[in-house]
C-alpha cells in the first residue's frame, strides 16, 4: 500500500499492496482494541437473534485502500440498502492505507469478517500459516501499468529495456515478476528507488514509472503531461486486484451469511459500472468526503475502472467471478513472484457459483 499521492490537485488516493503479512500481523497482534470493530454481532447461518434485531447483525468489512472511488460497488450496496436487504444491520466500511494492518492480519485477529486484498498478499498469508482463501474477485485485471511520457513512449516490457524505471519500495516484488515474466532480467534496465509522486516521471528523471493504470496516467494528463502506458496484466502478469478474502471458518461455518453478502455485492457493483457519475459522487461527497477528492478526476477514474471490472468472462458468469482458466494464470503468475501456491490453497468460488445458480438474474 502507498502514502496519499501527490502530483494531482488534491490528494489522490493510489494504493499498492506487497507488503509483508507477518510483520503486518505481528503489528496487529501486540496492538490494543482491535476486536472492537470485529463482526462479532454477526451470527452463524442459522439465523439466530442479533443485538441489533437484523439476521445477521453488524459485520466490519476493510477495504484495501483509503475511501475512494475504488470501492464503489461498496458504496451503492451501503447507500441503497443491499446489505440491509441481504440480512446485515448494517455493515462497518473499514479505510486501509500505508497506517493501518493489513486485511490479512485483520483478518487472523478477528478485527474483520472480510478484507479486499490481493492475490500477492494473501498468497504470502497462507502460505505463512493464515487459513483464508479468495472468494471473489471485483477487477478481473490488475491494475498495475508502467506509464512514460509520449514523446518517449514504454508501450511493451522490451521497451523497457536500457531505461530507467521508477520503482517504490513496495512494487519491487512485482516488478521483479514483470521481468521475469517476460524473459527479463533487473540488469535489462535501470531500477530508481521511487516515492509515489510521480514528478520524477514528468520532469524527465526516470523513462517509466510502476502506477495504477486508474490513477498516475489521468492525473498526469491533468497536469498536462501526455502519457501512454501498458499494464502488467496485458504482458504474463494477470493478477486479478480487490479480491475479496475471508477466513476458512466464514466459508465453513458462514456460507449462507456470506452468500447473502455477495448478493448485496453484485447489486452494488453492477449499479457502480452502469453509473460511473453517482460512483464518483459517493466517493467525493459521502464516504471520502474527508479526502477532498476531485469530482471529475475522481469519474474519469470510475470509467477507467470499469474496463477493470468488466470483461466477456463477468458478461457471460456475473460480476465478481472468476474462470477456471484466469484461476490457473494467476496461480502461474504468482509463481513468477515467487510465490509457489495451489488454486486450491488461495480460491474458492464456490460460494460464488452457488449465489448465482440461486440467483440467476445477478448475471443480466
Amino acid at each position: 500500500m502507498t502514502p496519499v499521492h501527490r502530483f494531482s490537485s488534491g490528494p489522490t488516493l493510489n494504493r499498492r499492496s506487497l507488503l509483508r503479512y507477518s510483520a503486518l500481523a505481528g503489528a496487529a497482534l501486540g496492538g490494543t482494541g482491535l476486536l472492537a470493530a470485529c463482526g462479532g454481532d454477526a451470527t452463524d447461518s442459522s439465523g439466530g437473534s442479533t443485538p441489533d434485531g437484523s439476521k445477521y447483525g453488524t459485520v466490519a468489512i476493510q477495504l484495501s485502500w483509503l475511501k475512494n472511488i475504488e470501492f464503489a460497488g461498496e458504496y451503492f450496496a451501503d447507500s441503497r440498502g443491499y446489505f440491509k436487504e441481504a440480512g446485515f444491520g448494517s455493515v462497518d466500511l473499514i479505510a486501509g492505507g500505508a497506517a493501518s494492518t493489513s486485511v490479512e492480519a485483520g483478518l487472523d485477529t478477528g478485527k474483520i469478517w472480510l478484507g479486499l486484498s490481493a492475490p500477492q498478499t494473501t498468497a504470502r498469508a497462507v502460505l505463512e500459516g493464515l487459513p483464508a482463501k479468495i472468494v471473489a474477485t471485483t477487477y478481473q485485471k490488475n491494475p498495475f501499468a508502467i506509464v512514460s511520457s509520449a514523446a518517449k513512449p514504454i508501450k511493451t516490457p522490451e521497451d523497457m529495456k536500457g531505461r530507467k524505471i521508477g520503482v517504490q519500495d513496495t512494487n519491487q516484488l512485482i516488478f521483479h515478476a514483470l521481468l521475469a515474466a517476460n524473459g527479463m532480467k533487473p540488469g535489462d534496465v535501470t531500477i530508481v528507488p521511487a516515492q509515489f509522486d510521480p514528478s520524477p516521471l514528468a520532469n524527465g528523471e526516470v523513462d517509466g514509472w510502476v502506477s495504477y493504470v486508474t490513477n498516475e496516467p489521468i492525473t498526469l494528463t491533468a497536469k498536462g503531461f501526455a502519457n501512454t502506458h501498458f499494464l502488467f496484466a496485458d504482458y504474463n502478469l494477470p493478477l486479478v486486484a480487490e479480491t475479496l478474502t475471508v477466513k476458512q471458518a466464514t466459508i465453513d461455518k458462514e456460507r449462507e451469511m456470506l452468500k447473502a453478502f455477495l448478493v448485496a455485492e453484485i447489486k452494488g457493483w453492477k449499479d457502480a459500472v452502469a453509473d460511473p457519475a453517482e460512483s464518483a459522487r459517493l466517493a467525493v461527497e459521502v464516504y471520502g468526503k474527508d479526502q477532498k477528492l476531485d469530482l471529475a478526476e475522481q469519474t474519469k477514474e470510475a470509467v477507467a475502472q470499469n474496463d477493470l471490472v468488466i470483461s466477456p468472462d463477468t458478461a457471460a458468469n456475473g460480476l465478481l467471478t472468476m474462470t477456471d482458466s484466469l484461476i490457473e494464470q494467476n496461480i502461474t503468475a504468482l509463481r513468477s513472484a515467487e510465490l509457489a501456491i495451489t488454486a486450491d490453497q488461495l480460491f474458492d468460488l464456490s460460494v460464488l457459483r452457488e449465489v448465482y445458480a440461486e440467483n440467476p438474474g445477478l448475471k443480466a
